[in-house]
């Protein structure tokens, strides 16, 4: 008769019992030197902090105090002014708080420190009584001599604490090492049994099954990687093929399902920055025309070659033969197109200028991202201004995404009137949320320049928005100089 492999229940029954035995035996040692390090320590802590006191409290004593007290005697200073009791109740609370932690022999020190604290003071007070009395200089001088004898005193006995306080660090040194050997000892002795334990059980147990859960658990530590196309092997262990096949099937199905949702994320997106732009685009489209045709029967000629040929170049850049990626030059063309038109447009609300460094012109860009930010600018910013307002359009390349001048830099600057801070938190909220297109109120420009950002960016661009209220508005963002697209510019 063929016997039973073991349950799986049984394997792990031994696994938990031994694993339990030999956690239970490691805990003696740490909860040992748990408490015995929580002992030592607050016992170090307590004599570095009274010996450091102690220290302090000397030289207010000696020297801060002698140096208050001789120049009142001197007359620089009245006895009022002083600091002197100040000085004397700072060294009685420091006395007081030293005693709560001190050892017996370094507390009988500091009960002669707290009377002679007291006897300090009286001279003290009697120096202030001589003074308002207008006592000859020589008594204040004898009061003054005094004080410095009792202080000297007051910091010989501090010293005398010091040097108490290092003898009772000694002996928690040594109860330290004491206790520091028997701990060893301990630890060598539990750490032999749990090696004899582990051994045994080790070889008793888990032959059978180490090898196929060693690749089961380099499979999951892919998988958690990304490494989704991993597969394990089947390890033809009955209680282990069912788990394999089923961590392939996970595996497998993950990866469809990211695949499933990165591309059905990207078609919505697509399609969602597409249905913005056609939003925006007839309205433009009939008000420059219906433009054209005013100027042109107002027979302003030269306007009407002007526009015509900027609103030409603004449509066959904003086409590009249906590319997404343009370079720095023809997006600046662009947006110099749609501000000379609204420049005809609105003559007397609008000036421009666009800036741009050296050696950019050729670096590729995800197109038409500038000037849904220039119209945002005109719309929500100038014509809400009185006067003329100026629009800022700058390039510059900037150190980013861990390379020196790996980055570069587009603002948009307006100084029309801004937002307040209430409507700038509603904007930024709606650009950072997912909310649907068709909700958006004035900010479906920002939303679209950003949603777009993030997605041929993998999201680490964004818009960064600036503003005051009644001052402008700075909408600017950073991309890579050297980005990776799968399509070929339109130059």
């Amino acid at each position: 008769m063929i016997k039973d492999r073991p349950r799986k229940r049984s394997i792990s029954a031994s696994f938990r019992l031994t694993y339990i035995f030999i956690i239970l035996i490691m805990i003696i040692p740490i909860g040992y030197s748990m408490v015995v390090l929580r002992i030592q320590t607050r016992r170090y802590d307590s004599i570095i902090s009274n010996v450091a006191y102690a220290n302090y409290l000397s030289s207010v004593v000696q020297q801060d105090l002698s140096s208050e007290i001789w120049a009142v005697v001197a007359g620089t200073k009245r006895f009022n002014d002083g600091q002197q009791y100040i000085m004397l109740r700072q060294v009685r609370v420091g006395i007081a708080d030293m005693m709560k932690s001190a050892s017996a022999s370094s507390r009988e020190v500091l009960e002669v420190a707290s009377r002679t604290e007291k006897t300090l003071e009286k001279y003290v007070q009697l120096l202030g009584a001589q003074i308002e009395m207008k006592s000859p200089v020589s008594e204040n001088e004898n009061a003054m001599e005094q004080i410095r004898g009792v202080s000297a005193l007051l910091g010989d006995l501090m010293q005398e604490f010091i040097i108490a306080e290092i003898e009772g660090a000694e002996v928690t040194n040594e109860n330290t090492r004491r206790s520091s050997f028997f701990l060893f000892v301990i630890e060598i002795a539990i750490g032999i049994l749990a090696a004899v334990v582990a051994y045994f059980a080790s070889v008793g147990i888990s032959q059978t099954i180490r090898r196929p859960i060693h690749k089961m658990e380099e499979l999951s530590t892919r998988i958690a990687r990304g490494e989704l196309s991993a597969r394990a092997e089947m390890p033809h262990v009955e209680e282990l093929d069912n788990l394999a096949s089923n961590l392939n099937t996970m595996a497998k199905r993950i990866q469809e399902l990211i695949d499933e949702n990165i591309l059905e994320q990207k078609n919505l997106k697509k399609a969602e920055m597409k249905t913005l732009q056609a939003q925006i685009t007839p309205h433009f489209l009939y008000n420059t025309l219906d433009t054209i045709i005013w100027l042109a029967e107002s027979e302003e000629n030269d306007d009407v070659v002007e526009i015509t040929k900027a609103f030409s170049n603004f449509f066959r850049i904003s086409l590009s033969r249906g590319h997404e990626w343009i370079t720095v030059s023809r997006e600046l063309e662009h947006v110099s197109s749609y501000l000379t038109i609204q420049k005809i447009r609105y003559p007397n609300i609008l000036t421009y200028e666009i800036i741009s460094d050296e050696g950019l012109d050729e670096v590729p860009v995800l197109k038409l991202l500038l000037q849904p930010l220039v119209e945002n600018a005109i719309y929500h910013g100038l014509k809400n201004k009185r006067g003329r307002g100026k629009i800022m359009v700058s390039v510059k390349r900037i150190d980013a995404f861990g390379m020196t001048g790996g980055g570069i830099r587009f603002t948009v600057e307006d100084n029309g009137l801004g937002f307040t801070p209430e409507r700038l938190k509603e904007v930024l909220s709606e650009m950072s949320s997912s909310t649907e297109v068709e909700s958006l109120q004035a900010t479906y420009g920002l939303y679209n320049v950003n949603k777009r950002l993030e997605l041929y960016y993998d999201k680490q661009v964004s818009l960064e928005i600036v503003s005051e209220y009644g001052m402008g508005t700075t909408v600017s963002f950073v991309v890579p100089v050297k980005a990776k697209v799968s399509e070929e510019l339109d130059v």
